[in-house]
């Protein structure tokens, strides 16, 4: 099962004030909107060939299916993006594998490289041929420089993404900060982001949504994409 996340509501009182009744689902066109996965990879799922398991992520993929299908049907754009690291990380990276000791360096090098078992995405995800796939060299997709994801989405006239993957607190909040940094209109999707644990998920949901985006479940997105379909075909 995903993660057992409740928004409290002290933090809901604290958004309502200074946003008043904004929702970002209420002012998003599915035609322009992406679902971006992030790292549903072996290298962070399976059991002897993750070098940094997150025992939560295989849950989530149910949810990721379904989002994919039904943000397809509506029209909207899905990009799966994946972790590739490479020896050459060690120094333009530095700073992140100077907190690693040298067996966990190797251990990421070898389990992220391009082609390898743990490179691979996990064998349930349902990615078609119209789909996006996209390399990141670093936590966040849209940092400068770790990939040309930001570049494929406005090519396609996205201005709204969908956060979903693993780990929570890391790659996808950072992702999904650096999108709304990006000035993407940004979900984070409560019920397909898997963390370690679950008070290091509700804490990275409750942060970015005081500052940065918004949220909602698989649920509630897919009654969105339906409803504002709907209405696009009743008003064409």
């Amino acid at each position: 099962m995903p993660h057992d996340f409740a928004m409290p509501q002290e933090v809901l009182d604290r958004v309502a004030k200074r946003r008043g009744n904004f929702r970002a689902l209420d002012r998003a066109d599915a035609r322009k909107t992406a679902l971006v996965v992030v790292d549903l990879q072996n290298a962070f799922m399976q059991p002897g060939v993750a070098h940094a398991l997150c025992a939560m992520a295989p849950s989530i993929v149910p949810n990721v299916n379904r989002l994919a299908e039904a943000l397809r049907g509506a029209g909207g754009t899905v990009a799966w993006v994946r972790t590739t690291a490479t020896p050459a990380c060690l120094t333009e990276w530095s700073q992140y594998y100077e907190h690693l000791t040298q067996a966990q360096q190797h251990k990421r090098v070898e389990a992220l490289a391009d082609g390898s078992p743990g490179h691979q995405f996990w064998p349930a995800l349902d990615i078609r041929g119209e789909d996006l796939v996209v390399t990141k060299l670093r936590y966040s997709a849209f940092i400068q420089g770790a990939s040309d994801l930001e570049a494929q989405l406005r090519s396609r006239g996205i201005d709204t993404v969908l956060i979903t993957g693993t780990v929570t607190n890391v790659c996808c909040e950072s992702t999904a900060r650096d999108a709304m940094m990006s000035n993407f209109k940004t979900l984070m999707v409560t019920d397909a982001n898997a963390a370690h644990t679950d008070e290091e998920h509700n804490a990275s949901l409750i942060s970015f949504y005081l500052s940065f985006g918004d949220i909602a479940s698989t649920d509630q997105l897919i009654a969105w994409l339906k409803r504002n379909t709907n209405r696009r075909v009743a008003a064409e």
